[in-house]
């Protein structure tokens, strides 16, 4: 096997060769700055920032042993899904991440292959792959990983993929030396807070769902949006990327993503409102087959569309 070096190398070759950059290494429990992270997770929890998503509490998110017994080290990876496509003028718009396939499936199947080829490595070594879907703070282990930095508007940004990265990570059972956590590079800028149209970044690193057009356009549940949202949505209708299009961190000339996987199916470019209005369910379905804005059912895609045709139609 080599020394523990030598295998966290060869570990990130591999990591690399199934598409992922930026990769970086953490030790189990962490260093400092992990408990910093869960309390400040705990008080986001203790404001209600999380709406209803009740997950959010489930506490093996801040007890990362629950998740793999007797976990050593986390293998932190990322994709980028920046390209250099845009929207249709006046379409309606989508966040970029559900563009392209459903990245749970692209990343937990890389994952997976990365444990095994572990696993053949070091024969006894146990591993789990987790995406976001699974109960992990995982932005913190990522930073900790020295993937990047958790910038003011919630991301990871890295300083040459910017935040346009879908995160994954390999908790493992095997002792790997750890690489250096990121610093914070945001520095004064607060462009993402003074971006955001309904204030939903209350402070520097804090954001209150109840009030984030992401969080209601593919979250809530209720028949109707919140009467004080429509005139906010900008035309979004799945999602919000306008915290992280204005972040001079991503730059318009990032490397853009060679994955097949990731580039934009058309529709997503050239959302017409109305013309979405009249597809039936079968047609919302196979529109969505293999995507991660799969979540948002066909009625909260009507009701989020004609919210923000209404909005278009009253603004001066």
């Amino acid at each position: 096997m080599g020394t523990p070096f030598a295998l966290a190398e060869e570990l990130k070759s591999q990591a690399r060769a199934l598409g992922f950059d930026p990769v970086g290494l953490a030790s189990v429990p962490g260093s400092s700055r992990l408990p910093l992270r869960q309390a400040a997770l705990e008080r986001w929890l203790e404001a209600g920032y999380q709406a209803d998503m009740g997950w959010m509490a489930d506490p093996r998110r801040r007890a990362i042993e629950a998740l793999l017994p007797g976990v050593r080290s986390v293998v932190a990876v990322a994709l980028s899904h920046h390209v250099r496509a845009r929207p249709r003028a006046g379409s309606l718009r989508v966040a970029r991440y559900g563009w392209g396939r459903d990245y749970h499936r692209v990343i937990h199947q890389r994952l997976r292959r990365l444990g095994r080829w572990l696993e053949a490595r070091v024969p006894g070594g146990r591993w789990r792959a987790c995406v976001d879907s699974a109960p992990l703070m995982d932005k913190a282990w990522a930073e900790e990983a020295g993937l990047g930095w958790i910038g003011k508007n919630g991301n990871l940004i890295h300083r040459r993929r910017g935040s346009w990265l879908l995160l994954g990570h390999l908790l493992t059972t095997v002792e790997l030396p750890a690489d250096r956590p990121s610093p914070s590079l945001c520095g004064g800028c607060s462009r993402c807070i003074s971006a955001c149209p309904t204030g939903a970044i209350r402070e520097p690193f804090v954001v209150d769902a109840r009030r984030c057009i992401a969080y209601h356009t593919i979250e809530n549940r209720e028949p109707r949006l919140p009467d004080w949202l429509p005139p906010h949505l900008q035309g979004w209708v799945a999602g919000c990327d306008i915290c992280q299009e204005v972040c001079p961190w991503n730059r318009p000339d990032l490397p853009e993503s060679p994955e097949a996987d990731l580039q934009p199916r058309p529709w997503w470019l050239a959302l017409n409102g109305e013309e979405a209005l009249t597809w039936t369910e079968q047609e919302w379905d196979e529109r969505l087959r293999a995507s991660a804005l799969r979540r948002i059912q066909p009625w909260m895609w009507q009701r989020n569309i004609q919210a923000a045709l209404d909005a278009g139609r009253s603004s001066p």
